[in-house]
């Protein structure tokens, strides 16, 4: 045979085979479902997919990235994107009106094409710029007119899955209620990621933190001190009766399984003293969760006896963290008191490494988790004047952070699903009126959600390991 005609013939049989995929899988596609073909054309094998996102300034990225590393380890695929990349539109197209708005698209752009479920800001409020939420609470001694809030960030769409800027009527006022009605109006507030934020001033907190968590999560925590669960609280109102915040205490504790033993530090057991330095020592000895329901500003905790007169007790300040040394027996921490969680300080400025003066300068919950050997490994608390339900007929903060314990209890273990959980329902008991004055009851519900701020890793497992300790007793 001639050989031209067999070159020819096998050339032919090359060529076939070689098309024969493409024929079948083509064929295959147009009969499949319509479903079948979305989801082959959304997502190709060859697409970026990530769990979380880090956005930090690059000065950051080496020191984050063991904790990059752990994280994927655990199977939390991550990736670290530089603040400046996001407002270089280096991954995806630049937009928005200012800064916030340009990294909250990102955020929309991430989940779109990532398909993100966590988003961790890594930086103080001077390197991850905050938006401030313009929601009046109208508070007769003082009142609040704009606060921070990080929900502005994980609220991504409207009730319609558009983008929701929270300017409705772009004058550059977010969240704006303030009069008869809200001016921004409706916002959604459902968080669409799980976010938080690790509000790092230098190179040293950022290496403390990631060093805490990473350790935290390597392995499951010993029952013997994850298990107990510190609650502290008084008399929060003089003109209530009662002792507020030990009620909210013990709904928080009626949530959990009877697996966790309570340490009551209470106004009515005369268990809380006058300073804090009997909290200091209960969580010196360890314990996976501790609730506070009192009073509170940027530096202190406190909560007061009922009788036989007002009377500060468990008086929590920077003083007292100098000495917590709970090394790595470190609680979750949710905090009920106005301030404690805005990390916004005007007074801060910046420092190299770490040292007392600097850190005196933070707030109070952030304190907790920076602080080197020991304190928290996340604390959830508000960034603005703290609402409780029995204040004004709502919700209130003292509702989520029960909720929190709820949520746990029935099987979540991640951290920032908790936040995110806790949130939604939040918002389906107590849906917003968003035709209703500023200060009122719809009003204030929508501040407490706006404001209710996790700082901390929202990809935490709590417990450690895979989070199966919440079901282990001492």
């Amino acid at each position: 045979m001639n050989k031209k005609y067999i070159l020819t013939i096998v050339m032919i049989l090359l060529f076939l085979i070689s098309i024969l995929p493409v024929m079948v899988n083509a064929n295959y596609l147009k009969y499949s479902q319509s479903s079948m073909i979305i989801k082959y054309t959304e997502k190709s094998v060859y697409a970026e997919s990530y769990d979380m996102i880090f956005i930090a300034p690059a000065s950051y990225s080496s020191s984050l990235q063991p904790f990059i590393e752990h994280k994927n380890d655990c199977e939390i695929l991550s990736k670290f994107v530089s603040i400046d990349d996001v407002y270089a539109g280096s991954y995806f197209e630049v937009q928005g009106r200012d800064n916030q708005e340009i990294i909250k698209y990102f955020i929309k752009d991430a989940i779109e094409n990532w398909d993100i479920s966590y988003v961790l800001f890594v930086g103080s409020f001077k390197q991850i710029p905050i938006r401030y939420c313009y929601n009046n609470d109208n508070y007769s001694a003082s009142p609040e007119i704009k606060f921070i809030s990080e929900l502005y960030y994980a609220d991504i769409y409207d009730e319609n899955g558009n983008f929701s800027t929270w300017d409705s009527d772009g004058d550059e006022l977010y969240g704006e209620w303030d009069g008869e009605v809200a001016q921004d109006k409706p916002i959604d507030l459902v968080p669409d990621v799980c976010l938080g934020r690790l509000a790092c001033y230098n190179v040293d907190e950022v290496k403390t933190v990631v060093n805490k968590i990473i350790n935290y999560e390597k392995q499951p925590a010993d029952p013997s001190w994850f298990k107990r669960m510190v609650v502290v609280g008084g008399d929060t109102y003089e003109n209530f009766e009662g002792y507020e915040g030990e009620i909210n205490n013990q709904r928080a504790i009626d949530e959990m399984d009877g697996s966790f033993s309570p340490i009551k530090l209470w106004a009515s057991n005369g268990k809380l003293k006058e300073k804090g330095w009997n909290i200091i020592r209960e969580i010196n000895k360890g314990c996976g969760f501790w609730y506070l329901s009192g009073h509170g500003n940027t530096n202190i905790w406190i909560t007061y006896t009922y009788t036989p007169a007002k009377t500060g007790l468990g008086r929590l300040t920077s003083i007292n963290f100098l000495f917590l040394n709970n090394k790595q027996k470190l609680p979750v921490c949710l905090v009920g008191g106005c301030h404690n969680s805005e990390f916004a300080l005007p007074t801060s400025f910046y420092i190299k490494s770490w040292n007392p003066v600097r850190w005196l300068k933070e707030c109070w919950s952030w304190q907790l988790v920076s602080k080197p050997n020991g304190g928290s490994i996340a604390t959830i608390g508000a960034t603005g004047l703290s609402w409780y339900g029995v204040e004004y007929g709502g919700g209130g903060t003292d509702w989520l952070n029960v909720n929190f314990f709820k949520e746990y209890s029935n099987g979540t273990v991640t951290l920032g699903q908790i936040w995110k959980k806790s949130l939604t329902s939040y918002l389906d008991n107590f849906p917003i009126d968003w035709e209703t004055e500023c200060g009122g009851v719809s009003s204030i519900d929508a501040k407490t959600v706006q404001e209710w701020t996790l700082l901390g890793d929202p990809s935490l497992t709590i417990g450690g390991g895979n989070g199966i300790i919440k079901n282990q007793s001492i």
